[in-house]
């Protein structure tokens, strides 16, 4: 079998020792060959090549940020014929995630282990017995993503971490609460939503001051902390979404604390869930931020958001 390991060098729980070990033992059992990210955007290129060369797996070493691009390229590609493959998604390599960022959640919520040596051992046996899932993934426009998307505060307190950590900040738990209190009370219209969803055949939602999309629960973690919006979320349904209406500080807060629950149900009048829902498309009368599996990628007016099921085969 042969596989390409996509390895991003500045993964933040990794060193070049235990990069060093995880080669070893995935050529055991593999044809391996290694190949490292040298820019942003580089990891979707380097997937798009391996399927093309018609490898079976790629392995990502990396964050959700490096996953994110790997699966770009991959659903990208123009894959050789493949004999007996009857579906799309047999006739891309296999997707195998080791845990290098620092969060995760999508190898998280397929069930691996949070530390990347268990992380390796689980997939070393889903390559030995051939075992594998078939994911589903979530569209924005033409850029696929792997467990969530988000069109206001939540993309901007992205944003605003990711400035903190060009800046040596090291991503934290606290970080993300200093940065989400600072874009809520200092960097948010909480007087005027500007966002309307909307889908094809129902009338529009509109109002709403932010949104939360998932193609899985849970939509992210803190420490060890599941955090769901959406908790009925899943790979093989479409995606859920939620609205906040208004951003009043008790009725989002009361919200937020639903997001921690053991048993999270978040509702009230401000909120808005849609469930297992196939296309939408949110416009918004001021650019919003907007991200993708946890990056920010800018402000957006107008996001068209698809549900792609049964895309990819993952090792777990």
């Amino acid at each position: 079998m042969r596989a390409v390991l996509v390895v991003n060098p500045k993964a933040t729980t990794t060193s070049e020792r235990s990069r060093d070990v995880l080669v070893r033992a995935l050529r055991s059992e593999v044809d391996l060959s290694v190949r490292y990210t040298r820019r942003r955007g580089h990891a979707t290129d380097l997937a798009r090549e391996a399927a093309e060369e018609g490898v079976e797996v790629v392995v990502t070493l990396g964050g959700d940020g490096t996953v994110n691009e790997v699966v770009n390229g991959l659903m990208a590609a123009q894959p050789p014929t493949v004999p007996g493959a009857a579906t799309p998604a047999e006739r891309l390599p296999a997707l195998a995630t080791v845990p290098g960022g620092s969060t995760n959640v999508f190898a998280r919520a397929l069930g691996l282990p949070r530390d990347w040596p268990d992380g390796t051992s689980m997939i070393l046996e889903g390559l030995r017995l051939g075992r594998y899932r078939t994911i589903g993934l979530g569209r924005a426009d033409d850029r696929y993503f792997t467990f969530c998307a988000g069109f206001g505060v939540d993309a901007a307190v992205i944003h605003r971490v990711e400035q903190a950590r060009r800046r040596g900040r090291v991503s934290t738990p606290a970080l993300y609460f200093r940065s989400t209190v600072a874009q809520y009370f200092l960097g948010s219209d909480r007087r005027h939503p500007a966002i309307s969803l909307e889908r094809p055949g129902e009338a529009a939602e509109g109002e709403l001051a932010t949104v939360i999309i998932q193609n899985t629960a849970p939509w992210t973690y803190l420490g060890d902390r599941e955090v769901n919006p959406n908790p009925e979320a899943s790979f093989d349904l479409g995606l859920d979404v939620l609205a906040l209406r208004q951003l009043r500080v008790a009725s989002t807060t009361r919200t937020v604390t639903q997001f921690f629950s053991r048993t999270p149900d978040p509702h009230g009048r401000q909120v808005l869930r849609l469930h297992d829902v196939a296309e939408f498309t949110l416009v918004s009368a001021r650019p919003q931020a907007f991200q993708l599996d946890g990056d920010y990628l800018g402000e957006r007016e107008k996001v068209r958001f698809t549900s792609v099921p049964a895309a990819l085969r993952v090792i777990c």
